[in-house]
């Protein structure tokens, strides 16, 4: 499971023209979800999202998690994100999860991050639409964060 992150003062996400989900300052995280990924893998990959110390603190260094700067989470399922990109000039989708187990996965994610954010409402992305985010990039900050398996 992927999830790249970003610190932003607002984030939303859009379906045939209809806003389905909009948050201010948080982070927006693009969810990629590969076939080798559990409820577990979901749930070490949405602490270390929640907990990941990207806020500024009093002295300006990023020093604070999404908990303690009390932001808000826009989640967005992205299947690109678990393309092979390693070789070649098209990516390739072979470990990608399929659009059943991801979509499970999609929603184990949430159901752990409002739980982790203290029943807080964890913003969201639609399953499977076509979607338009609009997103102002605080920083700009933006990091990959990965659970799983050890990196190749």
């Amino acid at each position: 499971m992927k999830g790249l992150i970003q610190r932003v003062t607002h984030a939303s996400v859009s379906v045939n023209k209809q806003t389905v989900s909009a948050i201010n300052t948080g982070l927006l995280l693009l969810l990629g979800i590969e076939k080798t990924d559990t409820p577990a893998t979901a749930a070490k990959l949405c602490r270390k999202v929640i907990n990941y110390r990207v806020f500024p603190d009093d002295q300006g260094r990023m020093n604070l998690s999404l908990l303690d700067a009390g932001g808000s989470l826009l989640v967005v399922p992205q299947f690109t994100l678990a393309a092979d990109t390693r070789s070649g000039t098209r990516p390739g989708f072979s470990v990608a999860a399929s659009p059943a187990h991801a979509e499970a996965m999609f929603r184990e994610f949430l159901v752990v991050s409002e739980r982790l954010l203290g029943g807080a409402a964890v913003g969201r992305g639609q399953f499977g639409a076509h979607m338009k985010v609009s997103l102002e990039n605080d920083g700009p900050v933006t990091f990959l964060l990965e659970a799983g398996g050890e990196p190749s």
